[in-house]
């Protein structure tokens, strides 16, 4: 897919320090990671309904 290196991660971080400020980027950041675990938990329950279902099926 995407492959980002340190040039292009450091382009994309000081854009976001300039569109957002130095304050607001810890609060961002944790928005970031908060999304990230309940998608990864969501993925994580989408597999085990499914194999319960398949399961049930047989």
């Amino acid at each position: 897919m995407f492959r980002f290196g340190t040039a292009e991660l450091l382009l994309i971080f000081l854009i976001v320090l300039l569109l957002f400020g130095a304050s607001r980027l810890p609060e961002i950041a944790r928005s970031v990671g908060k999304a990230i675990r309940e998608f990864k938990k969501a993925g994580k329950e989408l597999k085990e309904q499914a194999v319960t279902q398949e399961d049930d099926t047989e």
